[in-house]
């Protein structure tokens, strides 16, 4: 029974048909699914799926790689999901995670942009979906991608523009996924339930673990290259790049990586994620002597005392204060915990991890990723006094005062507003830069720092290179998801370079191609930086003098 975009889906067990799906999960507008030649089946280690082709992709959507977390396989690890006989129909995406609503998205500007899909929520929410152009043992390079959303919510479908076929048309195979997200995939109940419990706390990392195991076992199928395999994701899911960077157990299922905005190289201990789980247990009336009641309460309810037990233990932040995005993990309620075996370490703290040193990295950033005008109107009138009184709020007079005079020399000419949302989005950028110069200093594997500068035309232009606005160009979607870049000529040649940089970079673990100027792997003192941009450029050092200010306060 479906009961609204945001509804909970009771029914037990896997479903293979698209008709037996609510129609919200029914295949998508222009997806053919008739005709015997638009009709794609191959052989998984778990059975047969049939997907459907489009434009010459094959599109496979919704295949499980795990079993249903429901029940008793609550807060466990992932198990492998049963065999079935016969060909399982994949043309629609899977279930959702439980998670919190994300009541920001309600807002018209967000909304509007971003283009958001909920979804369906169940605890059977194990799936992948695969993008090829062929079915036939070539080894095409694998691009695995990890959703945005934090740690908390999303998924591998809310936004068009995660949308593979057009990647996949480059001679790629792209794979997403769902996961435990929220309560379910990182509370940490080790400190109450024992060694039932250990793994807890992060198993949302194990289900992206799973994942990479069945893209390892089953993508030769897809014609796919297991030994070629690329993570890449987008704020949240860049955090779980940067986390499975330092995890052992993913060690040999990825052999590149790519961080967009998402430089997450705090996360939390157990410490602070015990205390979490504490006032969870404490909302829903469960103790250690019934620990294992934590698994029949119902999933709804499950969830609404996470969002109770966040609100007590979590404030909320201050955007007028300093933020580090590089602890942006430390601030969110759900988030992988440093638990000495799953995640040994916080990734990037003491130098760049050990367990991935000979993996290739490719890092960065937007230009203005906050601070900009959704359902602002009046962010264009921001005067220099606002930017004067908002810095010298969050530093003090004097500090404030070496910050804004860094940012105007650095950006002679610029409007107050495009100062504040460059001040706001400073964090992100150095959080990057820092990422690089561990990985970097370990000389083992290059690594390539990019800033993507483009600003969109949408809403007269007053959210810039918003967080995200790179996600259509990466997947060279832009007219796809022409409500976010306007669509065009220009949007189409930008997205072609940076397409095709992710490509090369996920081919060889080097990005350059011919559309772009000479692209050098980033060296800490020269700190080589790709512009994105209607005129790609290469500069050394951009934003150096603010970085290092703010760095020093």
């Amino acid at each position: 029974m479906l009961l609204g975009r945001r509804s909970w889906i009771k029914t037990a067990g896997a479903l293979t048909l698209w008709k037996s799906l609510p129609a919200a999960a029914a295949p998508a507008e222009g997806d053919t699914l008739i005709a015997s030649s638009s009709v794609a089946v191959t052989e998984t280690v778990s059975g047969k799926v049939r997907g459907f082709v489009r434009r010459g992709v094959n599109t496979f959507r919704g295949i499980p790689y795990g079993a249903s977390t429901s029940g008793g396989r609550r807060f466990m690890p992932p198990a492998k999901p049963a065999p079935w006989k016969g060909v399982r129909s994949s043309l629609t995406y899977g279930y959702v995670s439980p998670q919190e609503p994300r009541a920001i998205w309600d807002k018209d500007e967000v909304a509007f942009v971003y283009q958001w899909d909920d979804g369906v929520q169940n605890e059977d929410c194990l799936r992948v979906n695969v993008w090829t152009q062929g079915l036939d043992g070539r080894k095409r390079p694998v691009m695995v991608w990890l959703h945005g959303g934090g740690f908390s919510t999303g998924s591998a479908h809310d936004m068009k523009t995660y949308d593979g076929e057009n990647l996949a048309r480059h001679g790629v195979v792209v794979v997403s996924l769902n996961h435990r997200a929220g309560l379910v995939g990182f509370l940490n109940l080790a400190s109450f339930g024992g060694d039932k419990y250990a793994a807890s706390a992060n198993v949302g990392m194990l289900d992206i673990v799973a994942a990479l195991e069945w893209v390892r076992d089953n993508i030769r199928n897809f014609g796919g290259d297991p030994a070629n395999v690329t993570v890449f994701g987008q704020s949240g899911g860049g955090g779980k790049v940067t986390a499975l960077l330092a995890m052992p157990r993913a060690a040999g299922l990825f052999h590149k990586a790519i961080v967009q905005s998402g430089s997450m190289l705090h996360m939390p201990g157990p410490e602070t994620t015990a205390k979490l789980a504490q006032a969870v247990l404490k909302e829903l009336g469960i103790t250690r002597a019934n620990l294992d009641q934590a698994q029949t309460v119902p999933v709804e309810r499950l969830v609404a005392a996470g969002i109770a037990a966040a609100k007590a233990v979590f404030p909320p932040l201050d955007s007028s204060q300093p933020f580090d995005f590089g602890r942006h993990a430390e601030l969110m309620p759900w988030a992988p915990t440093v638990d000495g075996d799953i995640l040994p370490e916080s990734p990037f703290v003491a130098g760049a991890p050990a367990i991935s040193r000979k993996t290739p990295l490719l890092v960065g950033s937007t230009r203005t990723e906050f601070g900009i005008g959704f359902g602002w109107p009046e962010f264009e009138e921001f005067t220099m006094g606002d930017l004067t009184d908002a810095i010298a709020k969050a530093y003090g007079k004097g500090k404030g005062a070496r910050v804004l005079d860094a940012f105007r020399r650095g950006h002679p000419g610029a409007k107050p507003c495009d100062l504040f949302a460059l001040w706001q989005s400073s964090s992100v950028r150095l959080s990057a830069i820092r990422q690089a110069s561990a990985k970097a200093a370990q000389g083992t594997a290059p690594v390539y720092v990019y800033l993507f500068s483009w600003n969109t035309p949408v809403l007269d232009g007053r959210v810039r290179s918003y967080h995200c606005a790179e996600l259509p160009f990466v997947f060279d979607n832009t007219d796809l998801c022409d409500a976010a870049t306007g669509g065009g000529p220009a949007a189409r040649a930008l997205a072609a370079k940076v397409s095709e940089a992710w490509i090369r970079f996920a081919r060889t673990g080097n990005p350059n191609h011919d559309g772009l100027p000479e692209w050098p792997a980033f060296t800490t003192g020269k700190d080589a930086t790709m512009i994105f941009d209607n005129a790609c450029t290469v500069v050394n050092d951009p934003d150096g003098e603010e970085l290092r200010v703010l760095a020093a306060l």
